[in-house]
């Protein structure tokens, strides 16, 4: 008997003696696809229809093989199709469901495909007509709804999920998604927050459910009064911000993991191998290829939740045992095509801390350890667009952090100390740090060191600005707090000060290149009133009287940096160009480090010279800075520990809109429904009564 081959909803015989065959469902599409009624002939054709195998392939591929002119004729077919796959939800028949579900997701992406360059109003007219429009789509959210509450099959929510999805990343601007506003007035909410809250949905369905709530919360967020950013601001239940947060860590450690992984190999691999025979020249080109696609949608999670509720900053520091060392024996190992990594949800079960015990030879972490560990990644290369984007959400969120006065208190908490072992970029002048010889320290030293660290490393031809300002400003935020907590940071502020004069003399050496594209006194300004924020309230806030000696001792030892910055802007300041009023501004904000220049050099010149020594020593230098501060006079700087607070709608809203769009096109790229096979939801369903 000759064999039968299966190809685009034909049925042939491999000997070819005879004509192809077609597959029953692949005849009612084509019937649909007539300008006559197709129950007229078969009273039983909808009902016939939902126990057929769907073909998605074929059926898309026929809706956009149509052009517009061909899809108004059959309009009414679809509107149809469309309403009976709602009615099919409600089926008592799970396999009448999972059809519907998945004729449902061809059908929205089909008439999408088609209507690219329309608006979304076309698109509800074309899959549901106007004047159903609003009862069909209730019938819709309210089945959906159901589903995603019942008890019943995992594979069914999953589907569920994936055709909300579908709905709402059908354009790239989800703002222009009209289809949405049916999301918004039939709110899904609760059933998200149900899935989060179950360990056992957590999951199966915790990824789906966190990137579609993040999209969810940005349809039309300026414009109009969105129901699931008023509901998320206000979640207060212990198990669903902690269900949220463990799905968002579980999705970021794995990003972590799969990045030390590449290092790992990467290192064993055939560069290392070279770099060992001509020395470290190489190592920086080498590293730059390790390259983990990001995961820029769970960040924008992750934002939503910091910045809308504050319930949830009590989350970030919910400790549980470090993800990469916790495997499950129950996970499942995925048989699903290899996709780009970072771009599909986790594969190994979310864990929740009443999942698991703590084991004392077991590092604890916690979602703010996982997210700083991901920020030190993503962060270190920010040539590429993606990871420019990360690296941004990564400072706001971070600058979120920063200004809540809860989060603070934990970031600066001595009695919680823990390990973080960020990445670090492999430079030729610094030795890579053994992970076994880092301190525990409290986070706020995790944060202050991730700063550090961008800091010293992007000092590059493409400057990135933007990054700059906000890292900044996140320090100085975290100084406004210990200053006005007085809190004394057992820190090594030396490395922060080394770190801001070289920035500063970065910025001098490359003037002519960076103002032709950016303001440099507006960094310059911040980076000056770091040092002013130090001499002023450093005694306040520093760990020793030895380490506001030591700061001392920096701007003394690096005071031409400060000469030549002063130079340069009383040179620009001077110059009725566009630079003379920002200019200025730094003029009048060196007067203290100039003051302290002016008062010490002289004191330890003298010192010199009565000693007979030709270069001091540290301790020589701090002894003249030690007795000589009474003779110091210093002016008073207004606003030194004032800030301006994080603003998303008034400075941030081109920026998510087109995070967001991006997301959107990423998430429907990467939206398979093939993923649950016919034949597991047979296997499933056949067990079901």
């Amino acid at each position: 008997m000759a064999q039968t081959e299966k190809k685009g909803g034909l049925l042939r015989k491999s000997s070819a003696s005879k004509k192809p065959l077609k597959e029953k469902v692949v005849l009612m599409y084509d019937e649909i696809f007539t300008t006559e009624d197709p129950s007229k002939c078969n009273p039983r054709f909808w009902e016939e229809l939902f126990l057929m195998k769907v073909n998605l392939e074929y059926l898309e591929g026929k809706l956009e093989a149509l052009d517009g002119e061909e899809l108004m004729k059959i309009k009414d077919n679809i509107n149809c199709l469309f309403q009976h796959c709602i009615q099919a939800l409600g089926e008592e028949h799970p396999i009448r469901v999972v059809n519907a579900l998945q004729t449902l997701c061809a059908l929205i992406r089909g008439v999408h495909q088609k209507n690219k360059s329309t608006s979304g109003f076309d698109i509800i007219n074309m899959l549901v007509g106007f004047d159903k429009a609003e009862l069909c789509m209730k019938n819709l959210m309210e089945s959906l709804d159901s589903l995603l509450c019942a008890e019943g099959s995992e594979s069914l929510k999953s589907l569920c999920l994936k055709l909300l999805l579908c709905l709402v990343t059908v354009t790239d601007n989800i703002s222009q998604n009209t289809i949405l506003e049916y999301v918004m007035i039939n709110s899904i909410f609760e059933a998200i927050l149900q899935i989060l809250s179950s360990p056992l949905s957590r999951r199966e369905h915790g990824y789906d459910a966190v990137v579609l709530l993040a999209l969810l919360v940005n349809y039309r967020k300026y414009e109009s009064v969105n129901p699931y950013i008023v509901k998320l601001s206000i979640v207060d239940d212990e198990a669903t911000l902690n269900g949220m947060g463990l799905v968002i860590a579980q999705a970021l450690s794995e990003y972590n993991r799969q990045y030390k992984d590449k290092e790992e190999e990467h290192q064993t691999g055939f560069f290392s191998a070279l770099t060992n025979m001509v020395g470290s020249m190489f190592i920086a080109d080498a590293d730059e290829k390790i390259s983990v696609q990001t995961n820029e949608a769970i960040l924008l999670a992750l934002y939503e939740a910091v910045h809308l509720n504050r319930n949830f900053i009590t989350v970030l520091a919910q400790s549980h045992p470090e993800m990469g060392l916790m495997t499950s024996s129950t996970s499942p190992v995925p048989t699903t095509p290899v996709t780009p990594l970072g771009t599909t949800p986790p594969s190994s079960d979310v864990i929740s801390s009443a999942e698991l015990p703590l084991d004392a030879d077991v590092q604890t972490s916690n979602l703010l350890i996982t997210f700083l560990k991901y920020s030190s990644i993503v962060m270190q290369d920010t040539k590429d667009e993606h990871r420019l984007h990360s690296g941004k959400l990564c400072l706001i969120i971070l600058t979120c952090i920063a200004e809540d006065q809860y989060a603070n208190a934990f970031l600066h908490d001595d009695n919680m100390n823990f390990r973080v072992n960020l990445h670090r970029v492999p430079m030729r002048h610094r030795k890579k740090a053994a992970d076994k010889n880092l301190p525990c320290r409290p986070l706020v030293c995790a944060v202050l060191d991730l700063m550090v660290e961008f800091i010293v490393t992007h000092m590059m031809k493409e400057f990135p600005m933007d990054l700059y300002v906000r890292c900044i400003q996140i320090v100085h935020k975290l100084l406004c707090y210990q200053k006005k907590c007085r809190v004394r940071l057992h820190y090594t502020w030396r490395e922060l000060w080394s770190a801001l004069i070289n920035l500063l003399k970065f910025l001098m050496s490359n003037e002519t290149v960076l103002l032709a594209k950016h303001n440099i006194f507006t960094l310059a300004l911040m980076v000056v009133n770091l040092f002013n924020m130090f001499i002023t309230y450093g005694d306040t806030f520093l760990p020793t009287p030895s380490s506001y000696d030591e700061l001392y001792y920096e701007i003394i030892r690096m005071h031409q940096n400060f000469d030549n910055l002063y130079s340069m802007v009383l040179r620009l300041s001077t110059n009725a160009g566009q630079w003379k009023e920002p200019a200025s501004k730094v003029t009048h904000a060196l007067v203290n480090i100039r003051a302290i220049i002016n008062h010490f050099n002289p004191k330890i010149e003298s010192y010199a010279a009565v000693n007979h020594i030709s270069q001091l020593s540290e301790d020589q230098v701090l002894e003249v800075v030690r007795s000589n501060y009474d003779t110091l006079t210093l002016k008073l700087q207004d606003g030194l520990d004032q800030y301006e607070r994080y603003s998303e709608q008034h400075k941030e809203a081109a920026f998510f809109k087109e995070l967001v769009r991006s997301i959107s096109i990423n998430v429907r790229k990467n939206l398979a429904f093939n993923t649950l096979s016919q034949e597991l939801l047979l296997k499933e369903f056949s067990t079901i009564s």
